[in-house]
């Protein structure tokens, strides 16, 4: 009886503390201003994608949205504040591919909030697929001769990446796996001396995200293979996917979405959700995302969720048998 009786207690506090909260849902935002964290620096792609959405937002819901960088450890740090943020709708933040589905499995220690039991997925923002570039003394122009080169000396052909365990290193990784090659990784701190690099031949080849290889190609400083998307992407319509160059199924993408703290109200996560998706449908937006090679996504939170699990589980394996580790 006594532990009935606590039990009832415990779940009689629990709606007195979301009470607030849900009384403010029916008038939020009511003109407060809005958060938005980015688990990542200034002036970076994450950054400037969400302060254009940001600008966005103010405007559909007719008050001032502010960005927020809280960088460091992968975008583990942003993240843990976005999830012990207040859970009242007024702080929101990115949920992005390395602190939501990489950092559990890769860096267990480090991380230090539950992706499913902390955060809210509010919407998938966008899926940004990587562009496979060689670097011009490469003597291959299609996938299937960097295979046959790579396979005649195993271990020689090397791939960058801006650090362990980012979109470019799994995305080589993965290629690794599914072609059956030795590639050798060399990680460097960050995509761009990463890209240098390659451009000068110092190594072979690169996952490269669109908005900062287009660049290179369009000035005939690399050379584009296939992109990691399911479909061609329109401002490159002449380089195959991965899956049409021999490797069915490939697919590998730097995203991101909006998350919220375990706790926000539904209404206000709908709410969002809706502004968002609203958006995104915005002909200025797509012409931003189209103009760096990202894919719009969109959809419901559901649909989000199942996207952050589907994408767990994919790389959680991947990092596993490939025996990736940040030590």
């Amino acid at each position: 009886m006594k532990i009935a009786h606590r039990l009832a207690y415990g779940a009689l506090t629990a709606m007195v503390a979301l009470a607030p909260f849900q009384a403010q849902a029916n008038d939020w935002p009511g003109g407060k201003p809005i958060k938005i964290i980015v688990p990542y620096a200034a002036g970076g792609f994450a950054d400037t994608r969400v302060r254009m959405l940001g600008q966005e937002l103010a405007k559909v819901l007719e008050t001032t949205v502010v960005v927020e960088n809280k960088a460091g450890a992968g975008g583990v740090i942003g993240t843990a504040e976005i999830a012990r943020s207040k859970p009242d709708g007024y702080t929101i933040g990115t949920g992005n591919l390395a602190p939501l589905s990489v950092n559990p499995t890769l860096m267990p220690k480090n991380v230090t909030y539950n992706v499913k039991t902390d955060l809210v997925p509010v919407i998938l923002i966008e899926e940004s697929p990587l562009i496979l570039n060689v670097n011009k003394q490469v003597p291959a122009r299609n996938v299937a001769e960097l295979i046959e080169l790579a396979k005649k000396e195993p271990g020689k052909i090397t791939f960058g990446s801006s650090g362990v365990g980012g979109a470019h290193h799994l995305s080589g990784e993965l290629f690794a796996r599914d072609a059956g090659l030795d590639l050798t990784h060399v990680p460097y701190k960050g995509g761009a001396p990463a890209a240098t690099d390659l451009m000068a031949g110092h190594i072979d080849m690169m996952f490269e995200m669109g908005y900062a290889a287009l660049p290179a190609i369009q000035a005939d400083k690399v050379h584009p293979l296939a992109v990691s998307s399911a479909k061609r992407l329109p401002l490159l319509p002449d380089v195959p996917t991965l899956a049409e160059s021999g490797l069915p199924g490939f697919e590998s993408y730097n995203w991101q979405g909006i998350v919220a703290p375990a706790g926000t109200p539904d209404e206000i996560v709908q709410k969002l959700n809706q502004a968002f998706n609203d958006i995104l449908q915005k002909p200025e937006v797509k012409k931003a995302f189209d103009e760096t090679g990202g894919q719009i996504a969109g959809g419901t939170p559901e649909d989000f969720a199942q996207f952050i699990e589907s994408e767990t589980q994919k790389w959680a394996e991947l990092i596993k048998s490939a025996n990736i580790s940040v030590d």
